[in-house]
């Protein structure tokens, strides 16, 4: 039986109200010692984990198997590599943004800049999207240029001239500033009003806020103790003894939030191919006890390109160019009502609930390309581009991690591939501090390569020994305003430099989700467990 898009967002909306809510943990099953209490040590684990709502933007995509590549059609004169190597693979369970970045969101990271670094120029210039990927030849399209980023009737349309290595750093970006809100509205660090002084019924005047942190806020060297900023509901460490010398946890120091808390949300990042292609055809909404009922060309029903509601008849359900020179229809009854790009939230979402994922803009996604890349990668969550990287350390035997000046982590290229022995790694971070130049970079190349990305793969081949592919070749997916009906099938796939931008390429950013892999109550049958026995030391 067909399911509604009405039915999959109601389910949806019940996840955040029952979603992975774990039992509560007084005591170990293996050993009998209570956590959470000083007397036993001071272990503390979560009570009643629950993962709640995903990050702000982001909705829940349950994973599974589908054939990826499965909805391409055969379209003579088109190339191979323009689909994906047909192949069953499975996808985990991840979020997704709801919709394309928009200008107004990048803005809000400019902004941010400005006013974190108001005399480096170079930061902010270097986030400034290519605004002269408008200008064309033989086209006057010069008014763009200044406008479409800036002026507000753009301010929700999505951004573009945008690489593919900024949309990294706008992904490491909002985790930050999602986390930094997320710990002082909550009370673990110090909140916004005491900050700035600004309580309620408090004049400015009247309050001295409290002392600024050195740095703007970045969630791994928060994660690695490096932050001296406890709120008034900063998490108690119950472990350490010898500075709660009354006993009572009320009086007990206080400390950052931990990973092992659950607190925190997980680095948004850009999709990888399987994940992007998985969420745009949506088959969740043509799915019941395993059996897809039917398959999809594009993230709707159909193969047409026109909705076939009564009230709707002939609209057309994506933003595309419908012929080489139409690009929105007749003066009076416009059809897809965009010359170039719409609002992110135009048309109707796909089964998953996630707008434009047909048409609109391009959209950047974290693989490297490789024209065969689904023919060697695994078949769970496929992807290439994997380049494993540390953080550095601050010096040899330190427990402090590196930043550079906008405080951001320094990465640098994993040393081995399996975890060392405490003397295999202090010999290696010796090593490596004696073998940097004046930067601090290290001048020794690791014997240690975690990149496959050509390893059993080929390049394209274009004349002889010429290719445009290399390590630098980034996936992007979807179609765009300035592309024809080809292009909108999820399967196919293109590629471009990723230091390159265009007017029709945007991206999304998505999250790992952890915990149970089943997010959609409609599946609610499950083996009944037993909690674990009791133990009673007293009585042994």
């Amino acid at each position: 039986m067909k399911k509604t898009y009405l039915y999959s967002l109601f389910a949806l909306l019940i996840v955040g109200l029952y979603s992975c809510k774990s039992k509560t943990v007084s005591k170990s099953d293996k050993t009998g010692w209570n956590y959470n209490e000083k007397e036993f040590g001071g272990f503390q684990v979560p009570a009643n984990y629950d993962r709640g709502a995903p990050g702000p933007g982001l909705v829940a995509i349950e994973g599974g198997v589908f054939v990826m590549g499965g909805s391409a059609q055969d379209v003579p004169g088109q190339e191979l590599g323009n689909y994906n190597h047909k192949r069953e693979i499975t996808v985990s369970s991840f979020y997704m943004d709801e919709t394309e970045v928009s200008n107004t969101n990048w803005l809000e990271y400019l902004d941010w800049i400005r006013q974190s670094y108001p005399d480096d120029y170079e930061y902010y210039y270097n986030e400034l999207p290519d605004t002269l990927v408008w200008r064309r030849p033989l086209s006057y399209n010069e008014p763009y240029v200044d406008n479409y980023l800036r002026h507000p009737a753009y301010g929700e349309y999505p951004v573009v001239g945008v690489t593919w290595e900024q949309a990294q750093r706008y992904c490491t970006w909002r985790t930050s500033r999602v986390n930094e809100l997320l710990l002082r509205s909550q009370g673990y660090m110090t909140s916004f009003e005491d900050l700035y002084g600004t309580g309620k019924g408090r004049k400015k005047d009247q309050v001295q806020a409290a002392p600024r942190p050195e740095g703007p806020f970045n969630t791994d060297v928060y994660l690695n103790g490096q932050y001296d900023d406890r709120g008034k509901n900063a998490m108690k460490d119950l472990g350490t003894a010898a500075a709660n010398p009354t006993g009572k946890k009320a009086d007990a120091p206080t400390r950052n939030v931990r990973l092992e808390d659950g607190i925190l949300k997980q680095p948004y990042r850009l999709p990888t191919e399987a994940e992007w292609e998985y969420a745009a055809l949506g088959l969740i909404g043509n799915t019941e006890y395993e059996n897809i009922s039917s398959n999809k060309i594009y993230p709707w029903d159909g193969l047409g390109l026109s909705s076939a509601k009564k009230s709707t008849r002939g609209m057309i359900l994506a933003n595309f160019k419908r012929s080489k020179g139409d690009y929105m229809g007749v003066g009076g009854s416009l059809n897809d009502k965009g010359s170039l790009t719409v609002s992110v939230r135009s048309y109707l979402p796909n089964d998953f609930g996630l707008y434009n994922m047909a048409g609109n803009v391009n959209e950047w996604v974290s693989d490297v390309f490789r024209p065969t890349t689904f023919e060697a990668a695994e078949a769970f969550n496929p992807y290439r581009g994997n380049n494993f990287q540390d953080k550095k350390l601050l010096e040899p035997g330190s427990a402090k991690i590196a930043v550079d000046k906008y405080n951001n982590p320094i990465l640098v290229p994993a040393t081995n591939g399996k975890k060392q022995t405490w003397a295999e790694k202090q010999a290696a971070l010796a090593a490596s501090a004696a073998a940097t130049d004046s930067l601090g970079n290290t001048t020794v190349a690791s014997s240690y390569v975690a990149d496959q990305r050509g390893y059993r793969d080929r390049q394209n081949e274009l004349y002889g020994e010429i290719t445009l592919v290399n390590d630098k070749s980034r996936v992007y997916k979807g179609g765009s305003w300035d592309d024809q009906a080809l292009w909108l099938n999820p399967a196919t796939r293109r590629f471009m430099q990723q230091d390159e931008s265009t007017a029709d390429i945007g991206f999304r950013c998505a999250m790992t989700m952890l915990g149970a892999s089943e997010i959609n109550p409609r599946s609610s049958n499950n083996f009944k467990t037993k909690p674990a026995r009791k133990f009673n030391p007293k009585k042994i």
